[in-house]
């Protein structure tokens, strides 16, 4: 249980109004446990969750109008008012407006993240076509976040009790993969996914697996060159560096073998080859985390779901992991942070863990 001092100040995004973000949110702060863990700030609008509390069919849902994250109490759920409007939301359906909502709640908890108002954000899933704007010209979240936090890169990082993936090309096409590869840039994906496991998730000596490009990851070139010429320098060069790197694996092979389990993290090469297998996998309790950020931001790993929007019946869990895991990495930074001023103490840490 946290003391009322040290609960983390967890901003939270709306996501599309048409969607299933608001439904889960919902579900996750009736647990009143969820208000003990931490404590939570909501930028978006009272008139939209009492919609969707209506349309859902769910319990009264308590919260707490304020008027910045300043004035946020703990012990509650607290709502943000960053538009007025009573305008009643057509479930399930794609809407330019909508897209304008899921911004200008996306805008405001980011802002408050800067001026250290929250300590970290959790945001639920938008409509990236809808949300295109002047503002937003990103192919989501993550790019959109990198940005305003002033960082070249960052990693796409899915995350679940069961595995963690990272992918070294995010929201690309498919046909421009293979160009958007090199040694350099995987290389750079490793570096950010191996601190984030020291950093983020306490893993004193992180092993961590590369998938092939191509099917049987080349079968030694014949079925494609970028294993050898761009895949496996970025491991050595990883290896030569200290870190524990292994591959490149076939895909198919290496989740149906369950080789995965052997690793703290594994590298895929592109989204759908990551997100396939982890979703099939670890779809519940799967949670997105952008690695590489100044900031915490973690979110569900579905999407708008829109087929299930106003009908009552959207899964809850992954929206709760991912603010239980929000709470979780905020607070592994700081002991990091104290333990990396603290070599002795690191060191005792690291022989606790290991025996």
């Amino acid at each position: 249980m946290s003391s009322e001092q040290d609960k983390v100040r967890v901003g939270i995004t709306v996501g599309d109004p048409a969607g299933i973000g608001i439904e889960t949110i919902i579900k996750v702060f009736s647990d009143p446990r969820m208000v003990e863990m931490c404590c939570p700030i909501i930028y978006g609008n009272s008139e939209l969750l009492k919609q969707h509390r209506r349309a859902n069919n769910l319990p009264e849902f308590k919260h707490q109008a304020v008027a910045s994250a300043d004035e946020a109490r703990n012990k509650t759920v607290n709502v943000i008012n960053v538009w007025e409007s009573d305008k009643e939301i057509e479930f399930g359906v794609a809407k330019k407006e909508n897209g304008t909502f899921a911004f200008e709640s996306l805008k405001a908890a980011v802002t408050d993240l800067a001026s250290n108002k929250i300590d970290a954000l959790v945001t639920a899933p938008i409509n990236k076509d809808v949300m295109q704007s002047e503002e937003f010209d990103f192919p989501g979240h993550t790019e959109y976040l990198a940005t305003m936090s002033n960082v070249e890169d960052c990693l796409m990082f899915l995350v679940s009790e069961r595995m963690r993936i990272g992918v070294a090309t995010g929201h690309v096409p498919i046909k421009d993969v293979a160009s958007q590869l090199s040694t350099e840039s995987i290389l750079k994906k490793l570096d950010l996914m191996h601190e984030s496991l020291l950093r983020d998730f306490g893993v004193a000596s992180p092993k961590i697996a590369v998938l092939g490009l191509n099917p049987h990851a080349g079968d030694n070139g014949l079925l494609g060159e970028e294993e050898k010429t761009v895949i496996q320098p970025a491991i050595r060069s990883a290896q030569e560096s200290g870190k524990l790197v292994y591959g490149p694996y076939g895909a198919d092979g290496f989740f149906g073998t369950n080789q995965y389990k052997h690793f703290d993290a594994t590298l895929a090469m592109y989204h759908d080859q990551g997100l396939a297998p982890f979703k099939a996998l670890a779809f519940e309790d799967g949670v997105n985390f952008t690695a590489g950020l100044p900031i915490v931001r973690t979110s569900p790993d579905h999407g708008t779901a829109y087929d299930l929007a106003g009908k009552g019946e959207a899964d809850p869990s992954s929206m709760r992991h991912a603010v239980y895991m929000a709470c979780d990495i905020y607070k592994n930074r700081k002991e990091y942070k104290e333990l990396s001023a603290n070599p002795l103490q690191k060191q005792q840490r690291d022989r606790k863990k290991e025996h």
